[in-house]
């Protein structure tokens, strides 16, 4: 078949035989992102827009922070910061009117006003939550995934060596499998979605076995008894179990390095 642009790095992960090709996607998708906006995008004016009205979520502040490029995180920062400063001013504000109204309702929560009262601090309680629950890398990471998972159907469904190499991979990570499955029904008729079912969760309990078995091992490696023993495959079993279960997250990149 025609490989275009996102087919390549589809096809790209697969081929490092990792845990959860979808997982390389995404980390190598955020490190992308990350030097994106601490790099040129940092004078754009779209960009900085979108920056100042989302921020970072604390996962990738401490990304950034960690990327030795100070100047662009706080050119970032600078921006952001006047505008939040702006936003959290007013929302203040209507915290101080809401909880004095609510005070000074007869009968306090139980009256008509104090009920009115009530409801509005619980939206200036939403808007407080809002402000600190949005990031933009976030956003961007999303998008890109929600592409990459269509692009993997347009494989799945017709690239023959793709559908093949995925059957015999060790399936994708269980928050990837839970994305697979909504995607999937997007992509697939019915009757094609239920054989992608049954390879997917047959993929899934095989590889669950195999890391169970790993992580026992590594276990039993600790027991003066298993001592002499070969460690097999379980001296890295730890991350690669917590990577299955929840998503990279520990342990080596997911790419590795050139």
């Amino acid at each position: 078949m025609k490989y275009h642009i996102d087919t390549i790095p589809v096809w790209d992960a697969l081929k490092l035989d990792s845990e959860c090709p979808l997982c390389a996607l995404r980390r190598k998708t955020e490190l992308g992102e990350a030097e994106r906006y601490l790099g040129a995008s940092v004078m754009e004016p779209d960009t900085r827009i979108q920056v100042n009205k989302l921020g970072f979520c604390p996962q990738h502040h401490a990304m950034l922070f960690g990327m030795s490029n100070r100047l662009g995180h706080a050119l970032m920062l600078e921006s952001h910061t006047a505008e939040t400063r702006q936003r959290i001013r007013k929302t203040c504000d209507d915290l101080n009117k809401a909880a004095k109204a609510w005070a000074e309702a007869p009968l306090g929560k139980m009256s008509r006003a104090g009920r009115g009262a009530s409801e509005r601090l619980d939206q200036v309680t939403a808007e407080m939550t809002k402000e600190v629950s949005s990031c933009i890398m976030c956003d961007s990471i999303h998008e890109n995934m929600e592409r990459y998972l269509h692009t993997f159907f347009h494989l799945y469904q017709n690239d023959t060596e793709f559908r093949k190499r995925f059957s015999q991979s060790k399936g994708v990570c269980l928050p990837h499998l839970a994305d697979l499955v909504r995607t999937g029904r997007e992509e697939l008729s019915p009757k094609e979605f239920a054989p992608f079912c049954e390879l997917l969760t047959s993929l899934t309990n095989s590889n669950l076995d195999r890391i169970q078995e790993d992580v026992s091992w590594f276990i039993k490696k600790f027991d003066y008894r298993y001592s002499a023993e070969p460690w097999k495959n379980s001296q890295d079993a730890v991350p690669r179990t917590v990577n299955k279960l929840r998503g990279w997250c520990v342990g080596d990149e997911p790419n590795p390095k050139e």
